[in-house]
Order: structure tokens, then sequence, then C-alpha cells
């Protein structure tokens, strides 16, 4: 493909293009997942499929840094707009990191919490799920005018950069989308240590906290962890719309490229959020396989 962009441009002019067709999307995700697919019905350790996966990105790898694919339309773009992409994939990770770092501060006790209080279960998983019910680009539109007129009121808050456009409202909203899965795996983690475990340590000597920490923990880690992967790829998704609120990040490139009809800055934006996507959901999922104990991998 790279080979034949470059030889069909040669006699074109300079606004020629050669761009992906749907095909070519369609052989290179379909067999991606049908490797996925093959390494879990095999059964494959996770030092075979580390292995595979990083046979695979070395051979991309090489293949960009060899210049195989400039001449590719999404290449001319990124070559076009350098140093705004380091900036917005930068910004994106750090609204992703600004959500998750509070969403597990705040889910965590929280999910201990609806485990320890029963009572306090129902409100609690009530409320979180009538934040999932709200539309993305509404919450983020709901939230510029509270953070708008807090930013006036406190100074110090403007100066911080707490507005009711940018960042502020998009990793406010991120949390608030973050908190149920968070919080319902914890709880479910927790509430899957057998009581008879509990029993055993308790007959042991041990107290509340030693329980905690050295029993309950450990064994609710994989669940919680597997609550981390589903935030972490939904925030990596979601952050995109906050570019509608100036927030940054790569939604900017894709809300361009749809102002201007140009897919190749669409796909600029697009395919690194899933390539994103995708190698933060791989390697949670090695987090989660060494969290489980070793008869459980």
């Amino acid at each position: 493909m790279g080979d034949y962009a470059s030889r069909a441009l040669q006699d074109a002019s300079p606004a020629a293009r050669v761009s992906q067709g749907a095909a070519f999307w369609i052989l290179v995700f379909c067999p991606i997942l049908m490797i996925i697919d093959a390494f879990q019905r095999l059964g494959s350790s996770l030092a075979v499929r580390g292995l595979y996966s990083v046979v695979l990105v070395v051979l991309v790898g090489a293949m960009f840094a060899g210049d195989t694919f400039d001449a590719l339309s999404i290449m001319r773009e990124y070559a076009n707009n350098k140093g705004t992409f380091t900036a917005e994939f930068l910004a994106h990770l750090r609204l992703v990191g600004l959500a998750l770092g509070p969403a597990l501060l705040m889910g965590l006790p929280l999910g201990l919490l609806a485990r320890r209080h029963p009572t306090a279960r129902g409100p609690l998983f009530g409320a979180l799920n009538f934040f999932q019910t709200i539309p993305s680009i509404a919450l983020f539109a709901l939230l510029v005018a509270p953070l708008s007129a807090l930013g006036e009121a406190l100074p110090w808050l403007k100066a911080i950069g707490v507005g009711g456009i940018g960042a502020a409202p998009a990793v406010i909203a991120l949390i608030m989308y973050s908190l149920l899965p968070v919080v319902r795996n914890t709880y479910a983690g927790f509430a899957g240590v057998p009581a008879t475990t509990i029993e055993a340590a308790r007959g042991m000597g041990m107290t509340s906290r030693q329980i905690l920490w050295k029993i309950e923990v450990p064994l609710a880690l994989p669940v919680i962890l597997s609550g981390l992967r589903i935030v972490t790829v939904q925030a990596i998704g979601l952050t995109v719309v906050a570019a509608l609120i100036g927030a940054g990040g790569l939604g900017a490139f894709i809300f361009q490229g749809l102002g201007q009809y140009a897919i190749d800055l669409v796909l600029l934006g697009a395919v690194p959020t899933i390539a994103l996507a995708v190698v933060a959901d791989f390697l949670l999922q090695i987090l989660v396989a060494l969290s489980k104990p070793a008869g459980m991998r």
C-alpha cells in the first residue's frame, strides 16, 4: 500500500492524495479480532500473547520508521500537523489521567462502603446510574454555566483554569461517567470474597484491618482492575467529545475534519484514539491476569 502510494503520486499534482478505502480497515480489524479470539480459545499464556504483540508492534513500527507510509494522505496530514498532534495527544492523555485519578480515589472507598453498608447501596448506585443516562454532550453543556459562574465568583479558581470551557468541565464529566464502573466492580470484587475465608482469617486472630489488606483486597483486586480497564477505555473514547468545549485532545482533529469534510483529518484523530484504547486495554488485561492467584491464571 505504501509502495503504491509513492508510485501513484510521482507525476501527480501536490494536491493529489492516496487514501485507504473501507476494505482496508476491514482487512486490518477483522484479522485482529480473529487473532484475539484465537488466543482466547487456545488459552494461550500471557507470555505468548505478550511476545506476539511485541513482534507485531515492532514490525508495524519498523514500517513507519522506514517511511513506508509517508505518501499516504493520513501521514501527510500528520506531517502538516506534527507539532499540534503531539500537543493534542498529550492533552488527551492528561485529561484521561486527571479523570481516572479522582475516580479511583472516590470510587474505591464508595464501593467498599456499598459492601459494608447495604442501606447505602441503593441510593449510591441509583445516583451513579443517573449520571450514566445523561448524554455526554449534554453533560458537558450542563457544566458550562455553573463552572463559569464559579470561576467568576472565585478568582483563584479561574486562575488555575476552572471555567465554563476547557479542561475543568471535561474532567468533571469524565469523573462522573467513570465512577459507576469503579464503584460497581469494587463492590463486586469485595462481595466475591468467600465468607468462609474471612471467617478463617478471624479465627486465626487477624484484625479487621489485616483482613481487609491481606485477604479481601488481594482477592478482590482482579475484579477491581477489570473495572479500571472498562473505565480507561471508556474515558479514552469520551475524551474525544471534550474537544467540543475547548478541552483539546485528539477529538480536535475529528471535529475539525468533519467541519472541513476532510476524512483524512478525521482519521488522524480517530485512529490514534482507537490504538490508544486497544493498547490500554491490552496492558490492563495483563495487570488483571497478573493479579489473579497462580492457580486461576
